[in-house]
């Protein structure tokens, strides 16, 4: 039983510092931030365009006739229809692109996680928040992931 125990190489990567030390989750950051920026100028320019068409209801309603103060506001109902239904349509967007963005990013770090487990014969490589006790037998491959990584 004793020899057995002497085999056994535990480790442990933060994997979530690891992940946030990559240029790729930077990278995705960017990538991410700049598809909200633009869903928030679309959606924007939509709230113009209400704001206006309504602005420009509201002056001329007494003077226009039922017909075209009927269509007019079809118009406006259509941009706040529009807007309503653009507002989930971009989270959606935003969230599969973020799934897309992140799968490569984390495969990346099991890749390195798994070399450096086999390059140093450890048999069992965890995740710091997933341990309820640490003994001090246990190596930190942090450091080894991190330089496997080519992080600094």
């Amino acid at each position: 039983m004793g020899l057995f125990a002497q085999d056994v190489k535990l480790a442990y990567v933060n994997t979530q510092e690891l992940f946030f030390a990559m240029p790729e989750y930077s990278a995705m950051e960017t990538q991410l931030a700049d598809l909200n920026s633009k869903y928030e100028n679309e959606l924007r320019q939509m709230e113009e365009e209400y704001r206006n068409k309504y602005t420009a209801y509201i002056a001329q309603q007494d003077s226009l006739t039922d017909n075209i103060k009927m269509r007019r506001m079809q118009e406006i109902e259509d941009i706040r229809s529009r807007m309503e239904n653009f507002v989930p349509v971009a989270q959606q967007d935003v969230q599969t692109q973020q799934s897309a963005l992140i799968q490569p990013i984390q495969q990346k770090l099991r890749d390195a996680i798994n070399a450096v487990g086999s390059e140093n014969g450890y048999t069992c490589i965890i995740d710091p928040a997933a341990m309820l006790y640490m003994g001090s037998n246990v190596i930190d491959a942090t450091p080894l992931v991190r330089a496997k990584l080519g992080l600094r």
